[in-house]
């Protein structure tokens, strides 16, 4: 178990109409003075951004609509300018990660005088370490990211087709998730989020450490828990138990507790980011069709007891030998993607040719430190062929 150490500041607000007594005094205790970010028109149409505006009417409110998913880097410098011109003391995000994860750069954005593509490009994010931030208080509508929880955000560059992950100084000062939020998000969106904590899980769990029971065996409960309850939710959207597991899960996925003493390094994230910069997919989606095909590509000698753990924790597979536990269990992870109602091939989200996979593949181990991997190293070679294995449906 490798040595480590964590720090995480946010003040979570977990349940039924948390925002109603809570959200006021989160926001002001920062100032007067808010900018408030979300997305599209769901927000509108659910009655949350009534609300939100009726708890905090007292205030001086700013607001910044139209963030999309995978947040474009157009939002961000548009925020920057908002919030320098209106003094802004607070960041209220409303929506999903694409929300999150673009307020929080906005928020390192407001020290920086120069454009906030700085702030992700150089070194993921190293100048953005060094700044200031201002505060961030949001409410989740959507479970999967666990931006609501962490340091990072994703940003999308539709110029130079790059999707970028950056880090920054602060996590959100308060975030407030109430599951029943999430009862309106579509079947869709439900199982791409769903989908996305997974693979936040496998990214963590497939590591160089053998010894690290203790963590490994909290992501296998997660595991199951988003296994067992993605389902529902997408079968009863206002199921409060599937809803509160997956949002919780998600939380928890990415809050940094599960990688703890891991030896790890994001194979299928880099990955798929390199889809959505070029093709602008779902991300949980584009996570979903790669996922298997990563994970039948590496398996071998050396990762099949892991394979095979996972197949005995996660699936609960209990006879065969430990390449026929593996394989079986790729199986399973397959067979619950597909039970999610995606598309499980490149085609199916409109990918119909390979003509960027050079392009994308290079980026992927380049950004992604593929090829010097804890884990399994990958080549550009190799990405290639995970991409096109993509392109047709999977066999086992």
């Amino acid at each position: 178990m490798q040595d480590f150490r964590f720090h995480n500041t946010t003040d979570i607000r977990f349940g039924t109409d948390v925002i109603d007594a809570g959200l006021h005094d989160a926001v002001t205790q920062f100032g007067n003075n808010v900018l408030l970010v979300y997305g599209g028109q769901s927000i509108k149409k659910s009655g949350l951004y009534d609300r939100v505006k009726a708890l905090l009417h007292d205030l001086n409110i700013t607001e910044l609509s139209g963030v999309e998913p995978n947040p474009k880097i157009d939002s961000v410098r548009e925020g920057q300018r908002l919030a320098k011109e209106n003094n802004v003391d607070v960041i209220l995000a409303v929506g999903g990660g694409s929300v999150i994860d673009a307020s929080k750069v906005i928020a390192s954005a407001y020290y920086y005088d120069g454009d906030p593509w700085d702030l992700v490009v150089k070194a993921n994010g190293a100048d953005r370490m060094k700044l200031n931030q201002l505060p961030v208080v949001d409410i989740l509508t959507l479970a999967a990211t666990g931006t609501e929880m962490n340091f990072g955000s994703v940003i999308s560059n539709p110029a130079t087709h790059q999707k970028l992950g950056t880090q920054g100084p602060n996590s959100p000062a308060v975030s407030f998730l109430d599951p029943t939020l999430t009862y309106t998000v579509s079947a869709w969106q439900t199982a791409a989020g769903s989908i996305d904590i997974f693979s936040h899980l496998t990214e963590q769990y497939f590591d160089a450490q053998p010894a690290n029971d203790a963590s490994k065996g909290m992501i296998e409960g997660l595991m199951r828990a988003v296994i067992k309850w993605a389902p529902i939710a997408l079968e009863h959207p206002d199921s409060y138990d599937a809803r509160a597991n997956l949002m919780w899960s998600a939380t928890m996925a990415l809050n940094g507790i599960v990688q703890l003493g891991g030896q790890d390094g994001w194979t299928v994230h880099p990955l798929e980011h390199e889809l959505s910069a070029y093709y602008d997919i779902t991300h949980g989606v584009g996570l979903g069709i790669l996922t298997p095909r990563w994970m039948k590509f590496i398996l071998s000698d050396d990762t099949e007891a892991l394979f095979a753990r996972f197949g005995r924790n996660v699936w609960h597979i209990d006879n065969g030998s430990d390449r026929e536990i593996a394989e079986l269990a790729i199986k399973k992870t397959y067979e619950w993607l597909n039970l999610m109602q995606i598309p499980m091939t490149l085609p199916g989200v409109d990918i119909n040719d390979d003509q960027y996979f050079d392009a994308m593949a290079q980026s992927a181990v380049k950004v992604g430190h593929l090829d010097t991997a804890p884990y399994v190293n990958l080549s550009v070679e190799d990405v290639k062929k995970i991409y096109q294995d993509s392109m047709t449906p999977e066999e086992f």
